[in-house]
């Protein structure tokens, strides 16, 4: 079973307001690599609009998400790169509409000279810990 713990104030840590501080949890490991606003046809959603590539973002980290039998409630840990810390509200906004606010996941911030095109404003990278299956813990080994 997968069994998550959040920790939003470790005794001597000022309290995390948009996020958790120590997440740990037992199961499977799911890492999804840095997802940025693109659609289906690999095309580009947002152009110049964070609102838009950080729902699209979320859209994409969803979906990853569900094609290893994980959702947003199993996220553990978000890395945001942004090209500008001015986009940190979009990508907040986004978290909003897809975390429980109860069960938000350590993250980081990090704004980057660049990104691999200019038009991204943004990618983001999740990992999750998802419950074993009972007799799928060997598989794959």
């Amino acid at each position: 079973m997968n069994r998550l713990t959040h920790l939003h104030a470790p005794e001597g840590v000022a309290p995390a307001t948009a996020y958790t501080h120590v997440v740990a949890g037992t199961g499977r490991l799911v890492a999804v690599s840095g997802q940025l606003p693109l659609d289906e046809r690999g095309e580009l959603v947002g152009a110049g609009d964070p609102a838009a590539q950080a729902l699209q973002v979320f859209e994409n980290l969803r979906r990853c998400l569900a094609a290893a039998g994980a959702g947003f409630d199993d996220v553990i840990k978000l890395t945001y790169f942004l090209t500008d810390m001015v986009h940190l509200p979009a990508v907040r906004a986004a978290c909003d509409a897809h975390l429980d606010p109860e069960r938000l996941p350590a993250s980081s911030a990090v704004q980057v000279a660049a990104l691999v095109a200019p038009e991204y404003l943004m990618e983001i990278e999740a990992l999750a810990v998802v419950a074993e299956e009972p007799g799928k813990a060997a598989e794959g080994a």
